[in-house]
């Protein structure tokens, strides 16, 4: 089941992106790239939803469904 995850994307100083969400507390995620940024922060936030499952028995984050329309930046560099 594929749910929608708001995700705030910052590039730090250094030259690195970070990101967090609202949706899902706990997640940081930082890479070199915004797609490298979000790959980690895909993976962060399934186990972080996997761990918050196996302790309460529900991932009791209130995240929506993906439904059959969505609007979705598309990133290109140019």
């Amino acid at each position: 089941m594929e749910k929608v995850v708001n995700i705030h994307i910052k590039k730090l100083p250094e030259g690195v992106y970070l990101a967090t969400s609202d949706d899902v507390p706990g997640l940081v995620a930082q890479g070199r790239t915004v797609a490298e940024a979000l790959e980690i922060a895909r993976d962060v936030t399934r186990k972080l939803l996997e761990a918050k499952a196996e302790r309460s028995g529900s991932d009791n984050i209130d995240l929506p469904l993906v439904g059959d329309s969505f609007n979705y930046p598309l990133i290109v560099n140019a």
